[in-house]
């Protein structure tokens, strides 16, 4: 049987005309609000400034200037010195690194074992998913900074690397129940039966089926991660239990804060602390535009 002939058809009525939606002006800038330029033009602007501190720096930030101690901002210090008489801006230049290493390393464990863990809780029968999640609301049921003290007393020796898997092994439990939740929407779909009938493993289940479709439910907490470890480590020098103080960091360096108080030199406190509040909102005005582009994009099959 043929289709309908719809040349036999004619709309008729009074002043009767086709209306045809017009496309939405785009603006030349457009592109301007899309990006956050901002967050990413100061921090690669730190990030840069912290790779060529050999560069913009003047002063050794390991030396202790003893005739200059507590010396606020100058054209010889430009951000002022502490009470150990170290140079604040070559300092905090060199402290950095310490920082951006600690979160980038510490994003990277926590994605390793959040995303493992959640995908082996989301594929597992119903006794397994139970003992598997009671063990994560045991363990998120404690005090982070207890757990990190705990850790610390079995390393013993604080560095970077230590105080990264320290604060990255006790910050995945969040990103685990995230994943958990979305494999266990995805787990009976055709495509990952499919797979599992042509007798895929979990790895191939994992990087070809899982990961593609978590990873819009997942970007923001895997970016914030960041700023989590750089805010943990700053809190640990804080109280005294983070890297030494001949480690630079900015967490280190806020260390002093609390003998700036008493002193008054509010340069120890300020400085360093715009420095890691600055970086810790571009890192996370970037975690919410690729969460925002990611839930554009539609599901890998």
């Amino acid at each position: 049987m043929g289709g309908v002939d719809d040349s036999r058809f004619v709309v008729v009525g009074p002043n009767y005309r086709e209306w045809t939606p017009a496309a939405a002006p785009r603006s030349r800038f457009a592109f301007l609000r899309t990006y956050p330029w901002v967050s990413i033009s100061i921090l690669a602007g730190v990030v840069l400034g912290c790779i060529f501190a050999d560069l913009i720096c003047v002063h050794d930030p390991t030396m202790y200037y003893l005739d200059h101690l507590n010396e606020a901002p100058s054209p010889e210090f430009l951000f002022g010195t502490d009470s150990l008489g170290r140079d604040l801006f070559s300092a905090i230049w060199y402290g950095g690194r310490s920082s951006l290493v600690i979160g980038i390393l510490g994003m990277v464990i926590v994605t390793i074992i959040g995303v493992t863990y959640g995908c082996v809780n989301g594929l597992v029968n119903t006794r397994g998913d139970i003992l598997m999640q009671r063990v994560v609301e045991l363990f998120h049921s404690i005090p982070t900074i207890l757990l990190c003290i705990l850790l610390m007393a079995v390393f013993g020796t604080q560095n970077v690397f230590s105080i990264s898997f320290v604060i990255a092994v006790t910050s995945w439990f969040a990103l685990a129940r995230i994943v958990r939740s979305e494999v266990r929407q995805i787990r009976n779909n055709e495509y990952v039966l499919a797979a599992k009938a042509m007798g895929s493993d979990f790895w191939h289940l994992l990087r070809i089926h899982l990961v593609p479709n978590i990873i819009p439910a997942i970007m923001f907490v895997v970016i914030s991660s960041i700023s989590a470890c750089i805010t943990m480590e700053s809190t640990l020098s804080f109280l005294g239990l983070g890297l030494p103080l001949d480690v630079l960091s900015w967490g280190s360096l806020l260390s002093l804060a609390n003998r700036a108080l008493l002193l008054n030199t509010w340069w120890v406190i300020i400085i360093p602390g715009v420095f890691l509040v600055v970086t810790l909102s571009c890192i996370t005005s970037i975690a919410n535009y690729f969460r925002k582009e990611s839930n554009k994009k539609p599901s890998r099959l």
